[in-house]
């Protein structure tokens, strides 16, 4: 890992959200160097007993300002509530603009003067809007900001965006991916080591979207299994990221668009005529059925497989014992996923991850997104017998 040197000694850093994850990881590095760390919390308004909000606490003296506050939610446009959107355009865009402006009086007098938020190059490739538009939109507000803000101070205040060439085990990870996801991440230190590298550099280091893994090599780190938390396990590739060759991120098919769910009950398909590995897969799932699952679950989920023995297949896990079938299900499905058979069955076995089969674009989902992550649970009980 990367040592510290004892630069940032004295320095203020302001960071939002570093109560866990991320953020907290890099006030923890900034403060082994001897750095001063203030933490934002997520008022604004004065209270009457509390005295304090964001803006007050901007007032002393800042060196480092770094936007990390996040909200996210992968759901697609009409199954984002309003709500959800507000949250989600308020955290990272709004507040990220605010607080920066809100610093930058007192980041000017500083010798340092560094800008950081924790956002993505601005990728226009259509498949990181399609399935989450409303949060690649709300997460580039804040990329944005470094490409305007970083022109705007150029010469006073350096102003990057840092992003993870992999998943990152915090919460949000494991709410996303759900359990075992760990072993396909990396811990949070690569993150703050890599920002512990920007702070380093001059003020003449700006408008930079730099990827963690890359700024590391840069100060000499080969052995990056120092970062994952389970070494020797392949990692899940962030988000917004094309270049991923082992994932076939680089040039990935299109299965075309998810159908939409009719509300009107309709005409089960004909059984197909051959057997074939997508039939003893549900199979095995409807002898894995139980009360206990369905309760836990409470869910109907319909996959449109394409590829051999593919077409529209549907696990009830709502009604009574539960159900699979060929067909479409006789209530309308929570959750509807395409993919290919073949990853279908790699899927259920347990050989591809649901997160990264998704985050690839193997794996396209139309509903909700919670109860999609749900599913992971049952298909770990299944992947002994698949």
């Amino acid at each position: 890992m990367l040592p510290n040197t004892g630069k940032l000694a004295g320095c203020t850093v302001f960071i939002t959200g570093a109560s866990r994850g991320i953020g907290k990881a890099i006030a923890l590095k900034a403060a082994k160097d001897g750095a001063n760390i203030v933490i934002a919390a997520k008022t604004t308004q004065t209270h009457p007993k509390l005295p304090g909000t964001i803006y007050t606490a901007a007032e002393e003296r800042i060196d480092i300002l770094v936007n990390n506050a996040s909200a996210i939610s992968l759901t697609n446009t009409l199954e984002t509530p309003t709500k959800r959107v507000d949250l989600m355009m308020s955290v990272n865009t709004r507040g990220t603009y605010l607080t920066s402006k809100a610093c930058i009086p007192y980041l000017r007098k500083s010798k340092i003067a560094h800008i950081l938020n924790l956002s993505p190059p601005l990728n226009l490739n259509p498949m990181w809007f399609k399935q989450h538009c409303a949060y690649t939109i709300a997460k580039y507000g804040m990329s944005m900001c470094v490409l305007g803000m970083a022109e705007e101070f150029r010469g006073e205040i350096a102003v990057n965006a840092l992003w993870p060439k992999t998943a990152i085990h915090t919460a949000a990870m494991d709410m996303l991916g759900g359990s075992g996801i760990e072993s396909q991440c990396r811990k949070v230190e690569i993150i703050a080591d890599a920002a512990y590298s920007i702070f380093r550099k001059p003020k003449s280091f700006t408008g930079n979207f730099i990827i963690d893994e890359n700024i590391l090599k840069e100060e000499g780190i080969k052995n990056f299994d120092i970062y994952a938390v389970k070494p020797g396990q392949p990692l899940l590739p962030d988000f917004f990221l094309d270049e991923y060759p082992d994932v076939g991120i680089k040039k990935m098919e299109s299965h075309g668009p998810v159908p939409e769910i009719k509300e009107e009950k309709l005409r089960p398909q004909p059984k197909p005529q051959r057997s074939g590995p997508v039939e003893e897969t549900f199979r095995i799932v409807k002898d894995s059925l139980s009360d206990d699952v369905v309760k836990a679950t409470q869910a109907i989920y319909q996959f449109e497989l394409s590829g051999e023995d593919g077409g529209t297949w549907f696990l009830d896990l709502k009604n009574k014992s539960g159900n699979v079938g060929y067909g479409e299900p006789s209530d309308r499905a929570d959750v509807v996923m395409s993919m290919s058979t073949d990853d279908f069955v790699k899927m259920f076995s347990g050989k591809l991850k649901p997160t990264m089969a998704f985050m690839s674009g193997k794996l396209k989902i139309k509903g909700n997104m919670a109860l999609a992550i749900k599913l992971e649970k049952l298909m770990n009980q299944m992947n002994s017998r698949l």
